[in-house]
């Protein structure tokens, strides 16, 4: 049976059923674990297999028709089939899709980073953010020959196990708040691996200043995400940042932002709205244009770690797909869009989602905050001070993971797709579909205080 889901001006939304996705799945589950490739893709009973994409709207093969509020993880700047990407693609394509030798493309797209982003002087692509993270562990090490590197408790940079270290630790594996212990997110991380990575306690100051300083001998390099930590939940404050650029750099430490989601919020990235510029800077997603990517670039200094011109470079790095031409040209034709002016309007519209976002919150009486940047926003549902890791764990456990999944299962009801009850933003929408997605954001939440 179908029926229409309809809110604000935004256009119908029917839900014609899950049978074809139901029988895919029962094919997937005999060729792939438990029938997937992507954890995060795991909903039940099954998945909703896409048909195709246009715009912000996405639509399963089922029929039903969805806004797009994932954008793949963000990696899509501009929604689905935007023509000038597509053109790219097409294009490229059409002249040669992989060659040994690199392409103009890839000349191009570093060229367009290192005029944009404040700690990018010499850029080199790889494939994946995990992957560009993994390199920016091997260069700060070549740079500093150092073997240890600090991450934040709760920090995710890809599925690279030495990074993944205290990604989501229980609370009995935490240890002291002020000297948090390395954990092994997947079985089987060596504890050799663990003990190459020191955590420090988000937002304390004192605590990490102090762990920098009595470790100094032995860090290569410090990263995070200068945005946020778990989802956008969390958010580095401006003074930790600067506490953190202080100390790496009167410590002989490499500051290493990673920027592979947080790029988008702006023109320079979140180091240009912080003001604070680090010395390595990872990049991936929506530099690729859709198509897979990743980019490690810093200053000159600290990126010459891979210079050939002198014998060989300290650190070899090469790869099949790694600068392909398709993924340059696709990458070059969906950044060349974003100019300051594009980011202005771009970042209003999410603005205004955020602002609706407020109203309904205070309007329906729900504890919690609204918070973003740029095209990147969600509803916290909890007025717990959400200021580390551990708090976060800690509202989680009680209680705020079940209304996010309930939230979350009540937007796919409204035809909003979403990630975990957060917004990200594409430059395909317009305001009506912030008004259909605002009244079905009212209507999932009034229907959720009913339950």
């Amino acid at each position: 049976m179908s029926e229409s889901v309809t809110g604000g001006a935004g256009p119908a939304v029917t839900n014609a059923g899950v049978a074809r996705s139901a029988a895919l799945y029962q094919r997937a589950r005999q060729v792939m674990p438990s029938g997937y490739t992507r954890q995060m893709a795991v909903t039940q009973p099954h998945p909703a297999y896409v048909a195709s994409g246009q715009g912000c709207w996405v639509t399963d093969v089922d029929g039903n028709r969805r806004i797009d509020w994932v954008n793949n993880f963000a990696s899509l700047l501009h929604g689905h089939n935007k023509k000038e990407v597509v053109d790219a693609i097409h294009n490229q394509a059409a002249t040669v899709m992989l060659s040994v030798m690199p392409s103009e493309w890839e000349i191009k797209l570093a060229e367009l980073l290192c005029e944009r982003i404040p700690s990018v002087e010499r850029v080199r692509f790889m494939n994946s953010g995990t992957e560009a993270n993994l390199m920016a562990t091997k260069a700060v090490r070549a740079y500093t020959g150092k073997p240890r590197i600090a991450k934040m408790e709760g920090g995710y940079h890809g599925q690279y196990d030495l990074l993944e270290a205290s990604f989501q630790p229980r609370p009995d594996q935490w240890g002291d708040a002020s000297a948090p212990r390395s954990v092994a997110y997947s079985v089987g991380t060596p504890q050799s691996l663990l003990d190459e990575v020191l955590v420090l306690p988000l937002n304390d100051i004192e605590a990490s200043r102090a762990l920098l300083r009595r470790h100094a001998h032995e860090l290569a390099g410090v990263i995070l995400d200068p945005l946020r930590l778990q989802l956008g939940v969390v958010a580095p404050r401006h003074d930790y940042l600067a506490m953190l650029r202080e100390e790496t750099a009167r410590l002989g430490i490499v500051l290493v932002f990673d920027e592979v989601l947080c790029l988008r919020v702006g023109y320079h990235g979140t180091q240009g709205l912080h003001g604070i510029t680090p010395d390595l800077t990872t990049m991936g997603k929506i530099i690729g244009g859709g198509l897979p990517i990743g980019a490690l670039g810093g200053r000159r200094e600290f990126m010459s770690v891979f210079e050939i011109d002198a014998g060989d470079p300290k650190i070899k790095h090469s790869g099949t797909f790694t600068a392909n031409a398709m993924t340059m040209a696709a990458g070059f034709a969906s950044m060349a869009l974003m100019t300051p002016e594009a980011f202005d309007r771009f970042n209003a519209v999410n603005l205004r989602l955020r602002d609706g976002l407020e109203r309904i919150r205070v309007d329906l009486g729900i504890a919690g905050v609204v918070h973003g940047a740029g095209s990147l926003s969600s509803l916290l549902m909890t007025d717990m001070p959400l200021n580390n890791y551990r708090v976060l764990a800690m509202a989680m456990g009680s209680g705020l993971a079940a209304k996010i999944e309930t939230y979350n299962k009540l937007l796919l009801h409204e035809g909003i797709y979403s990630m975990r009850g957060g917004f990200i933003g594409s430059t395909a929408m317009a305001d009506d579909d912030i008004d259909f997605t605002l009244a079905g954001v009212k209507r999932a939440l009034t229907r959720m205080q009913s339950l």
